[in-house]
């Protein structure tokens, strides 16, 4: 697998060195964290540590619930948040749909951009910083006044900004390890003021039942402290990818809105996105198209009919998204492959 190309870090980034190494320590700490002798004290420290360092290397100074992951954090507010009603865009990821299937729907414009004046009254909105199939970023200001003014709280899924970007002005902030360089299996939910959360007993203050896990949590904060992306070279390559697709008669999709570094999303119309993530793969290139809880199943994306992008176009779309490790060279080495590619079915449409 060393000379494969891995251009899907929105989906999983490779666990960073520092993370590794700080779950084996903490894999020391092995008691359970709720357990009142020395042994299960000594775990509930590392946890309350890691807790402590993530919340700083986020700049949130307010509550955080640990869980299994961004889903269940975001599945955690919309299940108990003390609001009679919920609202969620149209481009929220599949786990956010799924926990709020009879919510009202917030659309977008062709720009992937939530309609504010839709944000309806005294209403849990989730409406996420970053989308994961096209790396548009919400006017987040603007977002967060208009909740406010409506006399709402604001969900936001952050699972690809976390770490990357600012944390938004949100009430409820959903967030994992595995985006960013930290173990698959935890995350976190942000929590402002726990009063506008319903308790349920248990662990984490009474808020997520289960036994805490201490070392996932303390790989997590060593993740975040690497602070491994440099978003300006991340901008460069993926400037240098859409520039070379277009050359090739590609696509982009949302080029003109604004993107986080780490996400390109951009189109062969004209063929399949089934048959292109084959093709790559055999290549020994490593893309999506499209968020991995969807993609697997290679179900037609409601992001990209959200926004109302042509079938054709849709039907051609890949997501390729940037890590710490990403290079020129593998940028260029997939757009070379893209033209092969390009090329064979140009030869049999022909």
């Amino acid at each position: 697998m060393a000379d494969r190309i891995y251009l899907d870090h929105a989906a999983t980034t490779p666990v960073l060195p520092e993370a590794r190494a700080a779950m084996a320590e903490a894999l020391g700490h092995w008691a359970n964290p709720s357990s009142p002798h020395s042994e299960g004290r000594a775990a509930r420290a590392a946890l309350e540590d890691a807790r402590a360092r993530i919340k700083a290397a986020l700049g949130w100074s307010h509550e955080l619930i640990f869980t299994g992951g961004a889903s269940e954090a975001a599945a955690l507010a919309l299940g108990r948040a003390k609001l009679p009603t919920r609202a969620i865009s149209a481009v929220e990821h599949d786990c956010v749909r799924r926990a709020a299937p009879d919510a009202t729907v917030i659309g977008v414009d062709a720009a992937g951009l939530a309609d504010i004046d839709a944000i309806p009254r005294h209403a849990l909105v989730a409406i996420q910083s970053v989308n994961s199939e096209t790396g548009v970023i919400q006017p987040l200001d603007a977002i967060a006044a208009a909740i406010r003014a409506h006399g709402g709280l604001w969900l936001a899924d952050a699972a690809q900004s976390a770490g990357k970007l600012p944390l938004p002005d949100a009430d409820f902030i959903a967030a994992c390890g595995h985006k960013l360089g930290g173990p698959p299996g935890v995350g976190v939910l942000l929590v402002r003021d726990l009063a506008t959360l319903e308790a349920v007993g248990g662990q984490e203050q009474g808020y997520r039942r289960g036994t805490q896990d201490a070392p996932a949590a303390a790989s997590f904060a060593a993740a975040l402290a690497a602070r491994p992306y440099d978003l300006d070279h991340l901008a460069a390559l993926r400037g240098r990818l859409e520039e070379g697709v277009r050359a090739l008669g590609g696509q982009v999709i949302a080029e003109n809105s604004p993107r986080i570094a780490t996400i390109g999303s951009i189109s062969m119309p004209g063929t399949s996105n089934a048959s292109l993530l084959v093709q790559f793969d055999l290549a020994g290139i490593a893309v999506s198209a499209g968020s991995a809880c969807s993609s697997g199943k290679m179900k037609k994306s409601a992001v990209l009919e959200a926004m109302g992008i042509d079938q054709s176009i849709a039907d051609g779309f890949l997501r390729i998204s940037f890590g710490p490790s990403t290079t020129e060279g593998d940028v260029d080495a997939f757009l070379a492959e893209w033209e092969r590619i390009a090329g064979r079915a140009a030869t049999r449409a022909a």
